[in-house]
């Protein structure tokens, strides 16, 4: 996948928000204004920061290494994709899917119960 293709997928995602955070090197979106995606357009590899529980980060980190912990943000939580290596397309919408739903899961009950449809989609 490319940045566009990135972009377009995110924006595609239930009430995604699309915004330059504080510099004019990197894309934010936000679902219900709560961060799920950093795509950083400064880097020679254009990668995308997703965010995954420790578990499904270190299975992401062992199976691709095109995949590392995104440094600008608690590691623990924060994984860079590169766009340019070995991870499928699809396996890139998978995680941006797990990423946007990780911050839907903690979204409070009555927003949550919004989007309980597009989590189950997802799953699926």
């Amino acid at each position: 996948m490319n940045v566009e293709e990135v972009r377009d997928f995110c924006l595609s995602l239930k009430n995604t928000t699309e915004s330059f955070p504080f510099d004019d090197v990197s894309l934010v979106f936000k679902v219900e204004n709560k961060m799920y995606l950093l795509i950083s357009l400064d880097n020679v590899d254009a990668n995308v920061a997703v965010k995954c529980d420790p578990e499904q980060a270190e299975i992401l980190r062992d199976h691709y290494a095109a995949v590392t912990p995104a440094y600008h943000f608690n590691k623990k939580y924060w994984n860079n994709i590169y766009l340019d290596r070995d991870m499928p397309d699809g396996e890139i919408k998978k995680w941006i899917r797990h990423s946007y739903d990780e911050v839907v899961k903690k979204l409070p009950k009555k927003i949550r119960e919004r989007y309980s449809r597009a989590i189950k989609s997802n799953i699926d």
